[in-house]
């Protein structure tokens, strides 16, 4: 995230070239839009939001591009398009890859020309608009299966920028979670909602289909339930809950007898004046799981990261970094 928010800055400075941010769903392709405006000189300027598969395709022409009275039945007076609503500024074009082919021809001439023709219209007008697009499509697919054209991808593809995962930014859930509490935090004077350090660590462990968004929806809800409380494991829903405290090892004692035998309880804390050791602890639990995954799956490290929901890779590194028995 360090390296994509410098490469936000290195790209707002530019301010001209066309950017092609991709990802899923959830990741924050818009926020890091925004971000790339607000940086840049063309701040003072509009930012004009389109998202590309939510507009009808008869509609979405008229909605760019604008059009002339009488160019179709209802134009009643002529209308500008957001291309030109963005002159000077910034126009976000989300989900690309939805776009039919002939708007894609429209488009190109817009970054080509720097103009834009109005439905109906036969004068084309100047524009000075930044594009910046983004899909969570692979476009250089889309572009071999003849469904997008491959020059225009070519001319939105000059900065492309990576939104990572979720799942591959399991150190930020723990910041994440805490921007979120503060921001459905209403009352500031209510006394502060928190997470419990097992029910944290299996938020870490889930893998987030939804990425951030679903993570912002979740914290809005458990804010608004449990407002000013300690949140446990229990008051998170279901399919959250990675981590199991109720069958400790029992399916392991009963179906695997020579395997050795792991608790997934968490650590007995030890306090005192002094406070406790709350990273060591995490740390022995977050060892007790690997190890529990291991010996279910007999030592196979790409079972195990299935189990835990963890990348491959990222099971090895924390083995590695623990010196545990693989």
């Amino acid at each position: 995230m360090l390296e994509l928010f410098e490469l936000i800055s290195c790209v707002a400075e530019d301010g001209e070239s066309t950017v092609l941010i991709q990802g899923q769903s959830g990741t924050g392709k818009e926020l890091i839009a925004r971000a790339i405006h607000d940086k840049s000189l063309r701040k003072s300027s509009h930012f004009v939001p389109v998202n590309c598969a939510a507009i009808p395709d008869e509609l979405l022409e008229s909605e760019l591009f604008g059009y002339v009275k009488g160019a179709f039945t209802g134009a009643q007076q002529s209308k500008i398009g957001r291309v030109q609503f963005a002159d000077g500024g910034t126009l976000f074009l989300d989900e690309i890859g939805d776009m039919k082919p002939s708007l894609q021809a429209k488009l190109l001439r817009v970054i080509q020309e720097r103009e834009v023709e109005q439905v109906g219209g036969v004068r084309p007008t100047k524009v000075d608009v930044r594009i910046i697009a983004a899909t969570h499509q692979d476009l250089e697919e889309l572009v071999a299966a003849g469904r997008f054209r491959e020059d225009l991808y070519y001319r939105l593809a000059v900065i492309p920028v990576v939104a990572p995962p979720l799942c591959e930014r399991q150190a930020d859930i723990g910041l994440l979670i805490d921007t979120f509490i503060e921001r459905f935090s209403r009352r500031k004077t209510d006394r502060r909602t928190t997470i419990d350090p097992v029910a944290m660590l299996s938020l870490q462990s889930y893998s987030w289909p939804g990425n951030v968004r679903e993570l912002e929806n979740l914290m809005q809800r458990l804010v608004i339930l449990h407002r000013g409380k300690r949140i446990t494991l229990k008051e998170l829903p279901d399919k959250y809950c990675c981590v199991d405290l109720k069958t400790e090892n029992s399916n392991l004692s009963g179906n695997e007898p020579n395997q050795p035998s792991f608790s997934s309880t968490p650590p007995e804390a030890e306090w005192s004046d002094e406070g406790l050791d709350f990273n060591g602890l995490i740390s022995e639990f977050e060892d007790r799981l690997i190890l529990q995954a291991l010996s279910r799956t007999g030592g196979n490290k790409k079972e195990a990261a299935r189990m835990l929901n963890l990348k491959r890779t990222t099971l090895i590194e924390k083995i590695k970094k623990k010196n545990l028995p693989a």
